[in-house]
């Protein structure tokens, strides 16, 4: 088949970045033609794709969506496809990869009522609604069966256009035989000791992660226990701001930010703990790849993946509505406990649990979807 994927941006640290390129070099790997779009990639781009660059700009985020969607679709109907396969909500797709939130669940319980008379909430609203709304014939690959419930109970989305995929966890993250080894030798490169403690977190869109919330965090550990904890906070975001907070509250010397790292493997074995207080997160595939190296998480219950942690026993959920001194006691808590007895958790978890499959089944319904239209 020909195939069109379209996501706004490519760049290799993004969860939803790896998991379409994932996707995509499978069906390359089972032979159909991949076609994308994007307005911009960062990196490599993978033998055999052919990569269309959308040429379109606006002051406005929705207005810059509402471009790209018109173009592609005008793109498509001079070059059609078999079919097209969205990153992003936008309207005309036939499968749509729900990574995303529920927009309009968001937009009612997070924001006030004036947010919702704008021109940029009925955007969005309407292209969600292309995708999930009763008309809409596109497939959905859902990742999050409590966002599934709200598209249900905002559009009436159909349980029959669902298919739930497991979780999407790289190979690469499992931890190898040699876990200890690698472990001593990347704390012995960065300098950390025996008694120091290494906290990580990992993810771009620090607003949205909960990153101020970790370096609070940070701030309230009681002394000694604070000057041995680094936090690493991982991805490519502005992070002035919290620079700012973290020199506030006297910890600006107990915070590093790193940028996108090519190491993340090395850093899950190397660390002694995942961090992960988002404020919206709809699933949060690190929280697994953080469980299959054998490393601890704290992270918050708004995280869809959050589940995993608790029936793993390797680490703590924060539960909704959020406290920060809920967090503080469970960061302390978790950096005073044996590391050892939760990495084991966490590994028999990881090995007794299938959370490496997604991107194979994603391609298995895009396969099906070419056979339903072949008859």
């Amino acid at each position: 088949m020909k195939l069109a994927f379209c996501t706004f941006k490519y760049f290799p640290y993004g969860g939803l970045q790896r998991d379409f390129l994932r996707i995509a070099i499978e069906c390359r790997r089972r032979g159909h033609a991949v076609r994308v779009y994007a307005l911009s990639w960062e990196g490599e781009i993978p033998e055999g794709f052919d990569v269309r660059f959308v040429p379109v700009k606006a002051w406005r985020n929705h207005r810059r969506v509402r471009k790209y969607a018109d173009w592609v679709r005008a793109d498509l109907a001079r070059d059609p496809v078999d079919a097209t396969i969205g990153f992003n909500k936008m309207p005309s797709l036939d499968v749509y990869y729900a990574a995303d939130a529920c927009f309009k669940e968001k937009a009612l319980t997070q924001r006030g009522p004036l947010y919702r008379l704008g021109a940029r909430y009925r955007f969005y609203v309407g292209f969600e609604e292309a995708v999930f709304g009763r008309d809409s014939r596109t497939t959905l690959l859902m990742i999050s069966e409590p966002q599934a419930r709200f598209f249900e109970k905002h559009y009436g989305t159909q349980r029959d256009r669902m298919i739930f995929l497991p979780p999407n966890v790289a190979r690469d993250r499992i931890a190898p035989a040699d876990a200890p080894e690698r472990r001593a030798a990347f704390r012995r490169k960065n300098g950390f000791g025996a008694d120091d403690r290494l906290v990580v977190q990992i993810g771009s869109g620090f607003i949205k992660k909960g990153v101020d919330r970790s370096i609070r965090a940070v701030a309230s550990l009681p002394e000694p226990l604070r000057s041995r904890t680094t936090l690493w906070v991982v991805g490519k975001d502005r992070f002035a701001r919290f620079e700012a907070l973290a020199k506030r509250l006297g910890v600006a010397k107990r915070i590093r930010f790193v940028g996108g790292r090519d190491d993340v493997p090395e850093m899950l074995l190397g660390a002694d703990l995942m961090l992960h207080p988002a404020y919206d997160e709809n699933t949060g595939t690190v929280l697994l790849e953080a469980v299959a190296a054998g490393l601890p998480v704290l992270c918050t219950a708004i995280c869809g993946y959050g589940s995993h942690v608790e029936a793993a026993g390797c680490g703590a959920v924060v539960p909704e509505p959020f406290e920060q001194s809920a967090l503080n006691r469970e960061l302390e808590r978790l950096l005073c406990a044996d590391r050892r007895s939760l990495s084991e958790k966490a590994l028999e978890y990881a090995r007794t649990r299938d959370l490496y499959g997604m991107h194979l089944k994603a391609v298995d319904a895009i396969d099906a979807l070419g056979e339903r239209r072949k008859r």
